[in-house]
C-alpha cells in the first residue's frame, strides 16, 4: 500500500503494509524473498515496483490489474509513539490477486518456496476463493517440508465481525508452522489476557512454534518463557514494529537459530524500527 506520514507541516508519500514491512526487513538481511501480490498499471504502482526492487526484493510475483490501484493509509502517532490508521482500500489491486492473469504460474512458483509468510490482514482483504487459494497454497509448501508462518493481525474494519475473523485465524494456525500472534490482538478477538493461553490455543490448532508477541514486554517463547528486550524505549513511531520482529525472527530461524536468539534479533530489529518514522524507515548506511 501506499503510505502517507506526517513530514513537518505536509506529509510523506512511502509505502508499507504487514507482510510487505515484513518482506522487506527480510531482502535487507539477505534472505532471498519474493512478494505476491497485486498492483495496477498506474505510475504509482510502477514505482513502488521500482523502490521495492531497489530493496532486493523480488518483484517477479508482482501481478498486474490494470483496472485497480495501490490500497493507501496514513499514519497519526500520539505523543508517546503509538499509531493509528486511516484506510483507503476497498478497491485496492491487491484484493484481486487470484483473479490476475499469471496467477497459476506465480503460486506454482511461490509453492516451492522454503517459508511462505502471511497474516489476518492477508485473509480479510481477500473474497472467499482467495482465501481458499491461499490456504490450499500454504499446505502445499507445508506438505513438502516448506515453513509456512502466519501473523494473527487483527484489524477489526477489515471484518464482518469478530467471529468470521476467528474463524479465518483458526483455518491459518491450523496450517502454519510459525505462529506469532500479538495478545493485544488476540484480546480484541476473544481471548483471555493470558500468553499461555494463546500459546495453547494456537499449538492446540497444530502451531508448535507459536511466539506470542507482548509489545514492550518483549514475547513469550514457544517453551513458555518470557524473552524480553534489552531496554524499553521511548518510540517515536510504533508503526511496523511487530512487523519487523517478525522478519528478526524468521531470518534468525532460517538460519538455523533456537527461538530465544531469534526472538533477541526480532526485538533489536523491532527496537530499531520504532525510533523511526514510517513502516519501513529507510535504511541507514
Amino acid at each position: 500500500m501506499l503510505e502517507l506520514s506526517h513530514a513537518g507541516d505536509g506529509w510523506h508519500l512511502a509505502y508499507g503494509g504487514d507482510t510487505l514491512n515484513t518482506a522487506i526487513h527480510l531482502a535487507r538481511a539477505g534472505i532471498s524473498t519474493a512478494y505476491l501480490t497485486a498492483l495496477g498499471s498506474d505510475p504509482f504502482s510502477a514505482d513502488l515496483t521500482r523502490r521495492w526492487a531497489s530493496e532486493d526484493l523480488d518483484t517477479s510475483l508482482v501481478l498486474t490489474d490494470p483496472t485497480r490501484t495501490p490500497g493507501l493509509y496514513a499514519i497519526t502517532c500520539d505523543d508517546a509513539g503509538e499509531r493509528s490508521f486511516t484506510y483507503w482500500r476497498g478497491e485496492s489491486a491487491a484484493r484481486r490477486l487470484f483473479a490476475c492473469p499469471g496467477i497459476e504460474a506465480a503460486c506454482g512458483w511461490a509453492a516451492q518456496a522454503d517459508l511462505l509468510g502471511f497474516s489476518l490482514i492477508s485473509l480479510a482483504i481477500l473474497p472467499e476463493e482467495g482465501r481458499e487459494a491461499l490456504f490450499d497454497l500454504a499446505r502445499q509448501v507445508r506438505a513438502r517440508g516448506g515453513v509456512v508462518a502466519f501473523d494473527g493481525n487483527y484489524r477489526p474494519r477489515l471484518w464482518s465481525d469478530p467471529a468470521a475473523a476467528r474463524a479465518a485465524r483458526d483455518a491459518a494456525i491450523a496450517l502454519a508452522t510459525i505462529g506469532l500472534p500479538t495478545r493485544e490482538d488476540e484480546g480484541l478477538l476473544g481471548a483471555p489476557d493470558d500468553p499461555a493461553a494463546i500459546a495453547a490455543h494456537w499449538q492446540g490448532l497444530g502451531c508448535g512454534e507459536t511466539v506470542v508477541k507482548l509489545g514492550a514486554a518483549g514475547c513469550r517463547l514457544p517453551d513458555g518463557a518470557i524473552c524480553a528486550p534489552e531496554a524499553v524505549l521511548a518510540p517515536i513511531d510504533t508503526s511496523g514494529a511487530g512487523d519487523a520482529f517478525n522478519a528478526g525472527y524468521l531470518a534468525a530461524r532460517l538460519r538455523g537459530a533456537a527461538p530465544a536468539l531469534a526472538a533477541t534479533e526480532g526485538h533489536a530489529l523491532a527496537g530499531w524500527t520504532i525510533m523511526r518514522r514510517g513502516a519501513i524507515p529507510p535504511r541507514e548506511a
